[in-house]
């Protein structure tokens, strides 16, 4: 099937019509706006990805695991170590995408500047053939309007052929119409040719224009699509750079032993293996010292204590005391 161009179909039968020009230019004009629209897209996502990845490099920077121990602290530093790398990693893709969308507004200002030439070179084309159809327009009413005057001048001439007076007069009259009309034919002829002139030129130039509207098409999209192709290929390449990173990290976490964590802490910060020995009760008439208590470092004087009155044989005036077992135990008796 044969390719469709734009010199084939961008015509338009009114000499002066140039909608088929302005159609393209259109068009072009909205592929310029295209390619103005994704660069600012990608300029716009890497001022994401730059204040991701700075946010992503001070988050890195926070206390995490601090008074942490062992493997599981090795775990957590390659955890921050990584995390600043993705910040890097970050930093470089927002680069890379401003230089993608730089090379797109090179490639912009490029097809700007080839294109002004064109449509100058077009636009004078433009206005030339408009003007010189116009003044064609204008000589061919004058030419009709002469050869009118010519008819009428020589429809007198024979209608008054018997009246000798006037005759003569008529005759200059037609005469001098006639040359009129030779002349606005004359200057009528010319002014076609010279439009024909000018409509051959424009329509070489309209060729050529089409061809290299099209070819600047055709590369803008060619460019554009290679543009977003090398956009998603930074991405899927940061992700695979990610995953290496966060691999690190996994890595490291599978080094991390629980049992070995906990053995580590309790032979650094160990206390003790003996856990303290059970209270006992002391009666206070036993005489019993307390086995928790340390002894004095220097002891104090001895005190006899006298031994325990028996509640069963007392004197006269001895003070009588109940025993702890008695049921009926509860104040001194004097």
């Amino acid at each position: 099937m044969k390719n469709k161009n734009f010199k084939d179909f961008f015509w338009n039968q009114d000499l002066i019509c140039t909608v088929g020009y302005d159609t393209i230019i259109q068009y072009l004009n909205d592929g310029k706006r295209t390619c103005k629209e994704v660069e600012e897209f990608m300029k716009a996502r890497a001022s994401i990805e730059e204040k991701y990845a700075k946010d992503l490099l001070g988050l890195s920077k926070k206390v995490c695991g601090h008074n942490e121990m062992n493997t599981l602290k090795r775990s957590l530093d390659v955890f921050k170590l990584q995390t600043e790398n993705a910040s890097l990693s970050h930093l470089q893709l927002a680069q890379s995408m401003r230089d993608e969308a730089k090379k797109l507004e090179e490639f912009r200002e490029k097809q700007k500047e080839a294109r002004k030439k064109i449509e100058q070179q077009m636009d004078a084309l433009h206005k030339h053939k408009s003007s010189q159809f116009k003044k064609t327009m204008d000589s061919k009413k004058i030419y009709e309007q002469k050869c009118r005057e010519k008819e009428e001048a020589d429809q007198n001439v024979n209608r008054n052929a018997n009246n000798t007076k006037h005759i003569e007069k008529l005759h200059s009259k037609a005469q001098q119409a006639k040359q009129n009309a030779e002349e606005a034919d004359r200057l009528y002829q010319q002014n076609v040719i010279t439009l024909g002139n000018i409509r051959d030129e424009w329509l070489k130039e309209h060729v050529k224009a089409c061809e290299m509207f099209e070819k600047q098409s055709m590369e803008r999209i060619n460019f554009l699509r290679n543009a977003v192709w090398t956009h998603l290929n930074q991405l899927s390449q940061h992700c695979v750079t990610s995953d290496e990173l966060y691999e690190e990290v996994r890595r490291s976490l599978e080094q991390c032993d629980v049992q070995e964590d906990i053995e580590h802490f309790v032979n650094l910060r160990r206390t003790g293996d003996k856990p303290p020995a059970a209270v006992k009760y002391e009666n206070f008439y036993s005489g019993q010292k307390p086995p928790t208590r340390a002894p004095p470092s220097q002891p104090p004087p001895s005190i006899r204590r006298r031994p325990l009155p028996d509640p069963t044989h007392r004197g006269e005036g001895d003070t009588v005391y109940s025993p702890v077992e008695d049921g009926g135990y509860s104040v001194i008796q004097y």
